[in-house]
C-alpha cells in the first residue's frame, strides 16, 4: 500500500490560514497603496508599527464578528463578499475614532477611501484564491467510513453539512454480511475483501470507524484496521470526528461507558478560571445594568404603546445543581400568555407583541438578566436556564438533559450562538449536545469566542 496521501487541511488550519493571509493582504494592500500612489494616512514602517498593529486587531476582530472565519459562508462568494464590506466598514469606522492610536486625519480625506477599498480589494482578492483553490475538490479530505450498514445512513447525515472539505467517499461494512441483510445504497458500499486496495485506489486521507458494538468487526477487517494503524495511517472514532468538526457532543450515540464521553473541562474546577470568570460576571453585569437604565426610557415607551402592560416578567427557571430561582425578563408576550398551559415559544409566536419581537431580535429582553447575574444566580455565559416544567419532561425523554445544570446557567451560550431557538424535544437534543460540549472544553478562549458570537447575533438581529 502507498503511503502517499492527498494534501488537504484541516478546519483549524484553514481558519488560521484566512486569518493569517487575511492580514498578510491588508498590510501587503496599504504598502502597495503608499508605494504606488500619493498615501500618506499609514505607512508602513517602524515608526507607524502601533497604528499598523491596531489596524491588525481591528481587522482581526470585526472580520471574527462578522463572521469572515465561519467556514461554511467562507465557501460561498456573496456571502463573503458582504461580510468583507461590513467588516471594512467598521475597521476604518474604529480606526477613525481613535486618533491617539492611529494616524491623525489626513488633510485630503480621500485618503481614507483609498484605505477603504484597499482593505475590501486585499481580502476579496485572497478569498477569491481561497474559494477557488483551497477549497476545490483537490484539497478535499477523502474518508473511508467503517461501521455496521444499520448506523450508515444516520452517521452520514449528521457529518454530511459540517466542513465542504470532508467528504465521506464511501464505507465498508465492518460486520459479517449475508443475502438477506439490509442494504445501504445512499453511499458506495466496498468490499471489506479489497479493503487496503480501495484506500489507494480512492486517494483515502483518513479512516473514520463508527463501530458501536466492536466485538462484531470482522476479523479480517479488524486486521487491516491494526495493518494500517501500524504504519502510521490516520484511523479515528466517529464520536471524536464528530465532536471536533460540529463542535457539540454526539449523545444520541453515547452508551452505558458514557464516562468515556464526559471528562469535563479542568476549568470547571480551576479556581483561577472561576475567580476570573465571576470578575467578568460582575463587570459585565454591571455595564450592563447602566446602559439598560440608558436604556429604560425608550424601552417604556416602546413597551406603553406596543406591550400595553407590565414591563418586567418574573418567570422561575431551574440552576446551578437543578436548585430553581426566579429569572427577570422584559416581557415580550400578550399578558396571560399561558392561560391556556405551559407551552413551548414557536417562530412568529402570534402571543409575542410587536414591541416584544423587538426586543427578542435585538436581546434587550435579557438585559434585565443582568440582575440574576449579579445575584449569583446566573452567569454571562453558560447553558440557558429553562422551566420546571420542561426540565422535568426533557429529562424523561433526553438522557444526560440534567447534565447541563452542573455548572451556572448562563445569559448567553454555546447552543445559542451556534443553532437555532428551541421550540421541541428535537431542539432540545440539539441544544443539550452544545452545552454538553461547551461544559467539556470550558475554557478563556470558549468563552471569548461565544463572546464575539454572541455580538455577531445581536448585529445580525438572530434573536428570536
Amino acid at each position: 500500500m502507498s503511503k502517499k496521501k492527498g494534501i488537504h487541511f484541516e478546519v483549524s488550519e484553514r481558519k488560521i490560514l484566512l486569518r493569517v493571509l487575511d492580514l498578510v493582504m491588508v498590510y501587503l494592500g496599504v504598502y502597495c497603496l503608499s508605494l504606488y500612489f500619493d498615501f500618506e494616512y499609514i505607512v508602513v514602517s517602524a515608526e507607524n508599527s502601533v497604528a499598523l498593529i491596531l489596524l491588525g486587531v481591528y481587522v482581526s476582530i470585526f472580520a471574527t464578528i462578522f463572521e469572515l472565519y465561519d467556514l461554511q459562508k467562507a465557501s460561498r462568494l456573496d456571502t463573503t463578499f458582504k461580510n468583507i464590506v461590513i467588516t471594512a466598514s467598521t475597521v476604518v469606522l474604529f480606526y477613525l475614532l481613535t486618533p491617539v492610536l492611529s494616524p491623525f486625519l489626513p488633510i485630503e480625506r480621500i485618503q481614507i477611501v483609498y484605505l477603504y477599498v484597499t482593505i475590501i480589494v486585499s481580502i476579496l482578492l485572497w478569498r477569491l484564491v481561497y474559494i477557488n483553490l483551497i477549497e476545490s475538490p483537490r484539497f478535499y479530505k477523502r474518508v473511508l467510513l467503517v461501521g455496521e450498514v444499520s448506523n450508515i445512513d444516520g452517521l452520514i447525515k449528521a457529518l454530511d453539512t459540517s466542513d465542504p472539505n470532508y467528504r465521506i467517499v464511501g464505507f465498508i461494512n465492518s460486520e459479517a454480511s449475508s443475502a438477506d441483510s439490509v442494504k445501504f445504497t445512499g453511499l458506495k458500499e466496498f468490499a471489506a475483501t479489497e479493503f487496503l486496495e480501495t484506500i489507494d485506489k480512492e486517494r483515502i486521507s483518513e479512516i473514520l470507524v463508527a463501530s458501536f458494538n466492536t466485538e462484531a468487526i470482522m476479523a479480517e477487517v479488524y486486521h487491516d484496521l491494526m495493518l494500517l494503524l501500524e504504519r502510521g495511517f490516520k484511523i479515528r472514532d466517529y464520536s471524536q470526528v464528530y465532536e471536533e468538526l460540529l463542535q457539540k457532543v454526539p449523545i444520541q450515540f453515547v452508551g452505558k461507558d458514557f464516562y468515556k464521553y464526559f471528562p469535563f473541562s479542568r476549568s470547571n474546577e480551576n479556581k483561577l478560571y472561576i475567580f476570573f470568570h465571576r470578575a467578568f460576571d460582575v463587570t459585565f453585569s454591571l455595564i450592563g445594568l447602566i446602559v439598560g437604565v440608558l436604556l429604560l426610557p425608550i424601552i417604556l415607551i416602546g413597551n406603553l404603546m406596543g406591550n400595553k402592560g407590565p414591563l418586567f416578567y418574573v418567570q422561575e427557571r431551574v440552576g446551578i445543581n437543578g436548585k430553581p430561582f426566579n429569572i427577570v425578563k422584559l416581557r415580550t408576550m400578550v399578558v396571560n400568555a399561558e392561560k391556556d398551559g405551559v407551552k413551548w415559544a414557536q417562530k412568529n409566536d402570534k402571543r409575542i407583541t410587536s414591541f416584544g419581537m423587538f426586543l427578542r431580535r435585538s436581546r434587550l429582553d435579557e438585559v434585565p438578566q443582568f440582575y440574576n447575574v449579579l445575584k449569583g444566580d446566573m452567569s454571562i455565559i453558560g447553558p440557558r436556564p429553562e422551566r420546571p416544567f420542561f426540565v422535568s419532561e426533557l429529562s424523561r425523554i433526553i438522557p444526560f438533559y440534567e447534565t447541563r445544570h452542573m455548572i451556572k446557567p448562563g445569559l448567553t451560550g454555546w447552543a445559542q450562538v451556534s443553532t437555532r431557538y428551541g421550540s421541541s424535544v428535537d431542539d432540545s437534543l440539539t441544544k443539550l449536545q452544545y452545552d454538553l460540549y461547551y461544559i467539556k472544553h470550558r475554557s478563556v478562549f470558549l468563552d471569548f469566542s461565544i463572546t464575539i458570537k454572541t455580538l455577531s447575533t445581536i448585529l445580525y438581529y438572530r434573536g428570536q
